[in-house]
């Protein structure tokens, strides 16, 4: 109950910040800017890790943003694959005899860089394999811009999404170290040409529950963390970072399941420690649209690595937690990460058990059990309605009545199994943890026609 009591706290400072978020997305001119020279340029990153279905798709996607001054860099990490051999060929790439490396972070060995004159704003870095954290180092130490972008390679963004992130920074560019932008699930949408053009739910059931968790973590979660500068994680999938201050952190950290997590606890511990102003936001009408896992092997080596990751990240960072030269990172943030997202599950078990055994020894009756459950779930499906309302008051991307219908349903189901297997997830992850692994996971992909065609 306490859980839900602070989720709902977060929730109520998203809705007081939601009208602001309406009319900024509505009526800000961000689109004046997309051919303004004052618009700092962004060096877009996207690693790639066997990733042949979807990347042609996600750099023609990318090669046509709303936004004046950009590069595209994508890092094949060692894929076995035809990840390279598919680039190179959809745009006449060939290698770069002496290539400008700006940055000197440690990465694994880069085996070639290639370029194309047709289209300037393209490289290819071909590298051995060494996760995506390298991945990122690679393309900082390639990188022209001030500004950095991380975009999966399964993902796609809205043509206006880095305008509005660049509108955002503006307002304060002395602060902002970092804006994390609204990740979506892509999985039933129609894509076209690297772009979405008509959004629809999943008619899967993992994407579909998904697309819930989603929309709740991002919309119902993120706005309020971001109120108090207390976000913890700007998602890899798509985030904005001050590159100065990237590289002032030694980059990404290589070896970890969390790598996005890591790198934003990084930059609050730096900041700080050094006392230096700052802000990590969140921009939501910023979208990038991702494919997510579709099948249970996939979706739970996903759970399992971000349990894996959260756990890490934590422990490692435990000197922040309740200490309050961290500020709202060490009085807020990290004690309710640790308490509520890395315990949560323990409480979650424990708690069923201690119920179960009071009931057993007569304790207490079926009638409180019953009630304790009931109140967890309308507490838990407020939770996920209440993230919904905020997308209706703000953003409407589901226009269609058939699928608020379907998100009411699915966020009611999601209780029913689906829940628990999060918990189930986390606890494995845990223990992948304390095995040592820091393995990635088998995430298999499948192209953007596919999924047009399954949906």
């Amino acid at each position: 109950m306490i859980v839900s009591a602070l989720y709902f706290v977060i929730l109520m400072f998203s809705f007081r910040n939601i009208k602001d978020i309406f009319r900024r997305a509505t009526y800000s001119k961000y689109n004046t800017l997309s051919g303004s020279e004052l618009v700092p340029s962004v060096s877009l990153l996207v690693p790639a890790y066997n990733e042949e279905l979807t990347i042609a798709e996600n750099v023609r996607c990318l090669m046509t943003l709303n936004y004046p001054t950009y590069e595209v860099i994508v890092i094949n990490d060692g894929s076995s694959d035809e990840t390279l051999k598919v680039l190179i060929e959809e745009y006449g790439l060939t290698l770069l005899p002496n290539p400008e490396i700006r940055g000197n972070i440690s990465t694994n060995k880069v085996r070639g860089i290639y370029y194309n004159p047709q289209y300037p704003q393209l490289y290819l870095i071909d590298k051995e394999n060494g996760g995506k954290a390298d991945s990122l180092n690679a393309g900082i130490n390639l990188s022209r811009y001030p500004l950095i972008s991380s975009i999966d390679a399964d993902s796609l963004l809205e043509k206006d999404a880095l305008i509005r992130m660049a509108r955002m920074y503006m307002e304060n560019p002395e602060e902002t170290v970092a804006i994390g932008g609204d990740v979506r699930i892509a999985n039933g949408c129609v894509i076209e040409n690297g772009e979405v053009k008509d959004v629809s739910l999943p008619r899967r059931v993992w994407p579909m529950f998904q697309s819930i968790e989603y929309l709740k973590a991002f919309l119902g979660g993120r706005i309020g963390w971001s109120h108090f500068n207390g976000l913890i994680i700007v998602s890899g999938a798509f985030g904005l970072f001050r590159k100065d201050y990237v590289i002032a952190v030694g980059g990404y950290r290589g070896g970890y399941p969390g790598e996005d997590m890591n790198i934003i606890i990084k930059l609050h511990r730096y900041m700080l420690e050094n006392k230096i102003k700052y802000r990590v936001s969140f921009c939501p009408e910023a979208v990038c649209w991702t494919q997510a896992p579709d099948s249970y092997n996939i979706l739970s080596n996903q759970r399992k690595r971000w349990g894996r990751g959260n756990l890490k990240n934590m422990i490692e960072n435990r000197d922040m937690v309740f200490n309050p030269k961290y500020k709202v990172m060490g009085m807020l943030t990290m004690p309710y990460n640790v308490i509520f997202e890395a315990l949560n599950p323990y409480f979650r078990i424990t708690g069923l058990l201690a119920l179960l055994g009071y009931v057993l020894l007569d304790m207490t009756n079926w009638h409180v059990l019953v009630v304790f459950g009931l109140v967890n779930f309308l507490s838990g499906y407020l939770l996920s309605v209440g993230a919904l309302i905020l997308e209706e008051m703000a953003f409407r991307r589901y226009t269609k009545l058939s699928d608020l219908v379907k998100m009411l349903l699915f966020s009611a189901l999601k209780f029913v199994g689906y829940h628990q297997l999060g918990v189930l997830w986390r606890v494995q992850g845990h223990i992948q943890y304390l095995q040592n692994n820091n393995s990635w996971g088998t995430m298999t992909r499948q192209s953007w026609k596919d999924k047009n065609e399954a949906a």
